[in-house]
């Protein structure tokens, strides 16, 4: 498959040090977090590591690890897979992980971009009913003809999974589900730009199985049916699973900081 920024010396400052200068100059009035922040939560026992070759590749590799507890040690679940990312690659999304260089790609709505960083993995969802599936240890919604992700930056409802039937739909613009039968069989929602949401920086992510024709998406993370059926059996809601998200140069530049398991 074709994978297509004259006064007396002082001591230097700490990476640290430098960045609360930077923010103090900023006017800001809460200190930012470094970019090498630590984001993966310690109540984490689930993550799906997505690496790409580059900020530009639409194609990469999924591993799944877990572990005991925060000071166990990452380990692998199953083989290494291959997926299927934005047409336009990655770019920096609002996640658990800190803002990262201002140089780098930043995913904003309908850039064709796969948000990279660190993300809770949500609500499951699908057209079968939930009884027709596995006993499930997340959340799950069954597609309905009125189910819709709202990419409405204007809307209250942007970047949410809502019912037309239960709702007052104040969007002019979404993604009806239903339509979409091979790709979003089964998925998660991927809590990229959440709680709150801000307005154009993207909407709508998620895993999901790739289509018939196997393609960039326009943001998401999409893979074999096969193995999107694993991962929905396998991720329990209280292991609070997270999506990690990065190009290569990102991988090893965080890798230690925000304590990733190493893949071979």
């Amino acid at each position: 498959m074709n994978y297509s920024q004259h006064c007396r010396r002082q001591p230097p400052l700490s990476a640290s040090g430098l960045w609360l200068s930077l923010c103090l100059l900023a006017g800001t009035n809460a200190v930012a977090k470094p970019p090498d922040f630590a984001p993966i939560p310690a109540a984490c026992r689930q993550m799906i590591l997505v690496l790409t070759p580059s900020f530009s590749a639409a194609q990469g590799t999924l591993h799944k690890f877990q572990r005991r507890d925060s000071t166990a040690a990452w380990e692998r679940v199953e083989h290494t897979i291959p997926v299927i990312l934005g047409r336009a690659g990655l770019g920096w999304g609002r996640g658990l992980h800190a803002e990262q260089p201002a140089d780098q790609p930043h995913k904003q709505e309908g850039d064709g971009r796969s948000p990279a960083g660190v993300f809770r993995l949500g609500t499951a969802f699908g057209f079968p009913p939930k009884a027709a599936l596995p006993p499930l240890r997340v959340p799950y919604q069954q597609i309905t003809a009125t189910l819709e992700c709202v990419d409405d930056p204007a809307s209250q409802h942007y970047n949410t999974l809502a019912d037309r039937a239960q709702v007052s739909a104040d969007w002019r613009s979404s993604e009806k589900m239903i339509r979409v039968k091979v790709d979003y069989h089964l998925g998660v929602f991927v809590e990229h730009n959440t709680a709150p949401a801000e307005p154009g920086r993207g909407s709508c992510i998620f895993l999901h199985i790739w289509g018939k024709v196997v393609e960039p998406t326009s943001g998401c993370t999409a893979m074999e049916d096969k193995e999107m059926e694993k991962i929905i059996k396998w991720l329990e809601g209280a292991s609070e699973p997270v999506l990690v998200q990065l190009p290569a140069e990102a991988y090893t530049r965080l890798q230690a900081a925000w304590r990733l398991p190493a893949v071979e």
